[in-house]
């Protein structure tokens, strides 16, 4: 349609060249170029699997996996050998990032999928959560082991998931890092110790998700996990974009008790001043043993765990292969 606000002049000439070019194709003419959604491989996250890692990673021969025990180190050797079967390597040396915890040495597991884009793969997404809980407790019973299903074997299983799905992926375009984070229980010491080693060496970090506690399912919510920091990015509003469902959501809860910095999400968001934020399910009224001896393999929801960990995987592979940053900081 011609707009009114054409001259007589201009509507002249415009009627002129229409008449010059009608044996033109139409498929010549000017058009608004759409980018193709990017479409992400299909994801089938096996329960099987969900169960039999945060059984291990929860059992009793981990002794609670309080950082510089024999406990993690297990946990470690674990995580290590399914790194290395699923095509992810060191990005180190070694898989372990290993620092100083008093008298005791923590490590943190990274792992490390480099991006197919000569150029994007310079960007990286770090995927992470802490496999460090607090081990031994006074005794309920029996059982003095704190074993850390929901907290915080759950988010370790996600991204063991998630590495097993993108060691696979043929395309990811960014590098991303899977990393397993030692000494969140004792201060975030894991998260900070890796987050100024990357930042010394100058990584460009695009994007921190961390993963904690997301072994239960929310109630009465239209989305499946909440984001916090919610308002500091538009991370979820994109991330739910790039899913095309409502993955991430607003609690309220988790401002009021400043959940994006109590997580080790806030080391990275310190170093690097990118988007870093945790996902969870862990609502304040939905699980009643975190730090208790009764966290264990059990009272995990796998097929929630499953479908949870499916339902992240197009926003992560969205934001490994789109040709700009989209995620921003607010």
């Amino acid at each position: 349609m011609i707009k009114t606000y054409l001259s007589t002049a201009g509507l002249g000439l415009l009627l002129l060249f229409s008449a010059c070019n009608l044996t033109q194709k139409s498929t010549e003419e000017s058009k608004v170029i759409i980018p193709a959604k990017i479409e992400t491989p299909k994801a089938s996250i096996d329960q099987a699997s969900v169960k039999s890692e945060i059984e291990f990673l929860a059992s009793n021969d981990l002794q609670g996996r309080n950082t510089g025990s024999e406990g993690i180190n297990k946990a470690a050797v674990y995580i290590q050998d399914i790194l290395q079967k699923n095509n992810i390597k060191p990005y180190f040396t070694t898989y372990r990032d290993s620092f100083e915890v008093k008298d005791a040495i923590g490590y943190n597991i990274v792992g490390f999928k480099e991006g197919t884009d000569p150029v994007l793969k310079n960007e990286f997404l770090i995927i992470s959560a802490h496999y460090d809980h607090i081990g031994l407790l006074s005794p309920i019973g029996k059982d003095s082991i704190a074993n850390g299903a929901n907290d915080n074997a759950a988010g370790s299983v996600a991204v063991l998931e998630l590495a097993k799905y993108f060691g696979a992926a043929p395309i990811s375009k960014r590098s991303i890092l899977f990393v397993f984070l030692s000494a969140e229980e004792k201060g975030l010491l894991g998260s900070k110790h890796l987050a100024k080693r990357l930042k010394d060496e100058n990584l460009d970090l695009y994007v921190n998700l961390n993963i904690e506690m997301i072994g239960v399912p929310m109630v009465g919510k239209d989305h499946m996990a909440y984001l916090t920091g919610f308002e500091e990015s538009n991370l979820a509003a994109k991330f739910n974009e790039y899913s095309n469902e409502k993955v991430l959501g607003f609690l309220p809860k988790a401002k009021e008790f400043n959940l994006f910095k109590r997580s080790d999400n806030y080391s990275f968001y310190k170093e690097f001043n990118v988007p870093a934020q945790t996902i969870s399910t862990f609502d304040f009224t939905n699980y009643n043993y975190y730090h208790q001896v009764q966290d264990e393999a059990d009272k995990m929801d796998i097929p929630f765990m499953a479908d949870l960990i499916e339902s992240i995987i197009p926003g992560i592979y969205t934001m490994a292969n789109t040709s700009t940053k989209e995620i921003k900081l607010n």
